[in-house]
């Protein structure tokens, strides 16, 4: 069974909603990361990079374990390991690759920053507010022209592209985003949103997600040196 090193984040969920999709057994280990759980010696045994998710599968390749974090990392693990969710072809896999690399390199981080700046940041900065706010909308219009031409970002098919990408958009009032403005991201979203597999990952840990203000602690291990000592 796969242990899966997760909270409840945008990238946690990508890998939740793939475990469901694919139908693949796993065991959740919830790594708090507001209470600084992330930085423990045995998740940073499988992650020197102490972010999560990350899993441990006993039954990898050769049927040795394997350790991975990353969650694109991942998801391209998962989904050959079932065989399904990422294309055969070789041209149609190139083109889930391209925007699953495309919501990790810009999606998950650009709107991450958006959240810091608009919300966590414990200093108004209107420059920096000003710059993710327009590279968030930016970065709808190329979904919404890509989602123009093609049923889901990969092409025809339902792939990991999509479901690397679903989490982040969800919420999206948090980003000053109203989709009706984006109408094929909706057509998209609205489509994700109504699988039963999608449901039960984004609900995994949902009764560990933080409520109320964040505390001193909380920011300290999310934004604070904490994260910046050598280990």
């Amino acid at each position: 069974m796969i242990e899966v090193w997760t909270w409840p984040t945008p990238n946690g969920h990508k890998v939740h909603v793939a475990l469901e999709e694919l139908g693949l057994p796993y065991k959740v280990v919830p790594v708090n990361i507001g209470a600084g759980e992330q930085f423990r010696p045995e998740f940073l045994a499988i992650t020197p990079n102490h972010r999560i998710p990350a899993i441990v599968d006993p039954d990898g390749p050769g049927g040795q374990r394997i350790a991975l974090f990353e969650s694109g990392a991942i998801l391209i693990y998962l989904a050959e390991k079932a065989g399904r969710l990422i294309p055969q072809d070789p041209a149609a896999r190139y083109t889930c690759l391209q925007w699953l690399m495309f919501q990790m390199g810009g999606v998950g981080p650009m709107f991450g920053q958006y959240g810091h700046f608009h919300t966590y940041a414990p200093e108004r900065i209107p420059y920096a507010m000003d710059r993710y706010a327009k590279e968030v909308q930016r970065l709808h219009r190329v979904l919404d022209k890509r989602l123009s031409e093609a049923a889901y970002l990969a092409g025809d098919d339902y792939s990991i592209a999509d479901i690397a990408t679903f989490p982040w958009i969800r919420f999206p009032e948090r980003r000053g985003i109203d989709l009706n403005d984006y109408p094929n991201v909706k057509r998209w979203f609205d489509a994700i949103a109504a699988r039963p597999a999608v449901q039960r990952g984004c609900e995994v840990l949902s009764e560990r997600q933080r409520k109320g203000a964040m505390t001193d602690a909380e920011r300290e291990n999310l934004f604070g040196n904490t994260q910046f000592k050598a280990r």
